[in-house]
């Protein structure tokens, strides 16, 4: 027996959108399996989720990765929120998706989040002058050199760790605004990709705070021609992947048309400022799909098009949205009859 960190992360309840929040419980390990964490308590009059004449919460670990912060044996620990009692509370947006990761495990349901996040240093975007502004958007894309990259130590860093620390972690790359970068998880199911796209974050925020930077989510980081952030999301069903996919992912985005609205009320506040029809958008009061269009809401990729069938990409959620909330819907709406 020996003494294990284990950084016990959850999912606040503060609106309209929601943080993370992280504490430290020394247990005795080793630590093989979830069931080897215990469950604990927090202080939910503090994070929104609780009066303070009943305060008590409850955090259930669900999934947990190596610490490649602390290093050693030490463990992240990603929890659900109950009530005291043991019951869902009404902040656990993961709960739900269990259900419908269940009702839906048949159609095999893979999905890959794009998270593009925006590097601040105090009141400022990472790299920008202290007056003014940069130079115009069109070289900071996938750039290299000092005069157009700003941050990248930060970003080489968090992907080593979520490596490191065994999540599905498929790529990085600099965005278009400067100070503005993207990372990648996917493809697997609905649970593993939420789970990672939170844990992710965490990581994010914990190693930029070590180099006194923040990393923000808003979807709309700077007012103006600049490129906002979103989380765009792949989406397939076994039957999009197979020979003749294509006529089932024309299929799927007819229905998520239909729900547009439905949708959008679940992928993130203060999208309008993003979903402006302008900086590789669709206007939030339009739908529109098409093949290789960013300008679309659901874009089909040229590749699926050329082989008929493979997998769609929804551009509408913004870089804040609860990724259990968006992968719930795009089952429910596109697998089910919501």
């Amino acid at each position: 027996m020996y003494s294990i960190m284990a950084e016990y992360i959850w999912i606040d309840g503060q609106k309209p959108t929601a943080k993370l929040r992280s504490k430290t419980k020394v247990v005795r390990g080793p630590i093989s399996r979830i069931e080897d964490l215990p469950d604990w308590g927090f202080d939910g009059s503090s994070t929104q989720q609780a009066d303070g004449s009943k305060s008590d919460c409850q955090l259930k670990p669900v999934f947990f990765v190596k610490d490649p912060i602390r290093g050693g044996n030490h463990v992240l620990v990603l929890c659900e929120v109950l009530n005291a009692d043991g019951t869902v509370h009404v902040s656990n947006t993961r709960a739900h998706l269990r259900e419908v990761a269940k009702m839906y495990e048949h159609e095999e349901a893979w999905f890959g989040i794009e998270q593009e996040y925006t590097f601040f240093d105090g009141a400022k975007p990472l790299g920008w002058p202290d007056h003014g502004f940069p130079g115009p958007q069109g070289n900071y894309y996938c750039g290299v050199g000092a005069d157009e990259v700003f941050g990248r130590a930060i970003v080489e860093e968090h992907m080593e760790a979520c490596l490191e620390a065994g999540l599905d972690f498929c790529g990085i790359n600099a965005e278009v605004m400067p100070g503005q970068w993207e990372f990648q998880i996917g493809p697997v199911g609905p649970l593993e990709v939420s789970d990672q796209i939170w844990m992710a974050r965490w990581m994010l925020y914990r190693i930029a705070e070590d180099h006194d930077v923040s990393a923000t989510l808003y979807p709309k980081p700077v007012k103006g021609d600049w490129n906002g952030a979103g989380a765009h999301t792949n989406f397939s069903t076994k039957s999009m992947r197979e020979p003749g996919g294509m006529s089932v992912i024309t299929a799927a985005c007819e229905k998520l048309g239909r729900r547009h609205a439905d949708h959008i009320a679940v992928y993130g506040a203060h999208n309008e400022e993003r979903l402006t029809g302008q900086h590789e958008t669709c206007s939030i009061n339009e739908f529109r799909y098409g093949v290789s269009d960013r300008g679309a809401s659901i874009r089909i990729p040229m590749a699926t098009s050329n082989v008929g069938y493979g997998y769609l990409e929804d551009r509408r959620p913004a870089a804040n949205c609860d990724p259990y909330q968006v992968t719930a819907a795009l089952m429910k709406t596109v697998c089910g009859n919501w």
